[in-house]
């Protein structure tokens, strides 16, 4: 499968005309397919996300990392792909909103990688308006290497006639997916349920296997040629210092690669929930992620052992780092979107009130210490703080401010989710005294 210097490895990119065309049931169907064959997948999620990953590596039985030319970097993305070609008998990619959405778009990525592009189009309510978009998506760009369509979400079988039968003869279409409830996936405001909250993953994911089954994907995509990237070693910034890392339902919003780089910067890692009141491990550093605070409001606020070790850690002066959800923890106070208010941790002064409609959106970066790090910012609530921000963060394109970051003490939080392995330097100081 590979040679010295090149590594060959079917591949497919899988994505759609826009949002919640069902991109994710269907990679995930696909993945799962393959897997029960006895094939080795590995998937790849385009962008900035922690909810579909998760479901793509119950999917495929593999961890699955986010490729981004602007938050991970052409060069970052070149070497995953290229090490998951060693030993994969099958690479997926999921593309993230629209095929041509967004700076950089999944089409950007496609190309870059010479990877053949599968469009999912949701029929519902459709016709042959459905050839119509299939050939937009197709001919919208020179050059990109479009494999084909697939119809999802299909009422019966003459209504598959009807969505193919105006199709382009040089535009194939792989197959058309009945609309199956039992295979959907829930979802609530940040997007998907969490895999570990779906008690019946296992069946939505097998019921999706079965009808991808009924489709030409049972069948390898073309094999692509992966390129080396060169790999650069990261110092051991962090040698001997122990770092506690908040994980469960309510904090989970954790890059793989996040993880990888905090190990290979050499600190060791340790785990608690404060959604089970874990004490706080004995550690020089903290992070809080993101995730779910207000879904577990009433737990968190009366949850005290966790509570009072994360102020003995502060008082103590020793780093703490939080993100988006792990900042609203810090807060005197949160309130959801029914109206209820739990006090929590009260390291951060202030409060944040959750609303119905997203308040912060989209690629960005911070520098701190003379050191960029990249990521992203997706939340639906807002902050009241009577402290002033530390500096803010730069949006990849616009004008428009990006996100504040404060310190307190040693605390250093922000709404914004940053992508270690953009700077390893920059990551490990977000740890130091």
């Amino acid at each position: 499968m590979s040679t010295d210097t090149v590594r060959r490895c079917p591949a497919l990119f899988l994505t759609a005309p826009a949002s919640h065309q069902g991109k994710t049931t269907l990679t995930a169907g696909l993945a799962r397919y393959h897997r029960d064959q006895g094939r080795t997948v590995r998937v790849f999620k385009t962008g900035p996300d922690f909810l579909d990953p998760y479901i793509l590596e119950r999917a495929s039985g593999n961890p699955v990392y986010s490729l981004d030319l602007w938050m991970t970097g052409e060069a970052d993305c070149r070497r995953r792909l290229y090490e998951a070609a060693a030993d994969a008998d099958l690479i997926l990619i999921e593309g993230s909103m629209g095929l041509f959405d967004g700076t950089p778009s999944s089409a950007d990525l496609a190309q870059t990688f010479g990877v053949p592009v599968l469009a999912v189009i949701d029929a519902t309510g459709m016709a042959q308006t459905f050839a119509a978009v299939a050939h937009g998506l197709e001919s919208f760009r020179p050059g990109l290497p479009f494999y084909g369509v697939l119809a999802n979400r299909v009422a019966s079988a003459r209504h598959a006639e009807m969505l193919l039968e105006a199709l382009p003869p040089a535009l194939r279409c792989l197959g058309t997916v009945m609309r199956e409830d039992a295979m959907t996936l829930p979802e609530r405001h940040l997007g998907l349920v969490q895999a570990q909250e779906i008690g019946d993953l296992e069946r939505r994911l097998q019921t999706a296997a079965v009808q991808i089954a009924d489709t030409e994907l049972t069948a390898l995509p073309p094999a692509v040629e992966f390129q080396p990237a060169p790999i650069v070693p990261v110092p051991p910034l962090l040698s001997g210092v122990r770092i506690a890392i908040a994980r469960d339902k309510a904090f989970s919003f954790i890059y793989p690669a996040n993880l990888e780089l905090l190990a290979a910067l050499r600190a060791e890692l340790v785990f608690f929930s404060p959604l089970a009141d874990e004490p706080l491990p004995p550690a020089d550093a903290v992070y809080l992620p993101g995730g779910y605070p207000e879904l577990h409001l009433a737990a968190l606020s009366a949850n005290l052992r966790t509570k009072t070790d994360l102020q003995a850690h502060v008082a103590a002066g020793k780093p703490l780092y939080a993100e988006c959800g792990g900042m609203l923890y810090l807060l005197d106070a949160l309130t959801d979107k029914a109206g209820h208010r739990g006090a929590l941790l009260g390291l951060l002064p202030g409060s944040a009130t959750l609303h119905g409609r997203l308040a912060g959106l989209g690629l960005q970066s911070v520098e701190l210490n003379g050191e960029t790090l990249r990521g992203h910012t997706f939340h639906y609530s807002s902050l009241q703080t009577p402290l002033a921000p530390l500096t803010h963060a730069q949006r990849a394109s616009g004008t428009a401010p990006g996100e504040a970051v404060y310190r307190h003490g040693s605390v250093l939080a922000s709404y914004l989710h940053t992508y270690f392995p953009s700077n390893p330097t920059a990551a490990a100081g977000l740890f130091l005294p």
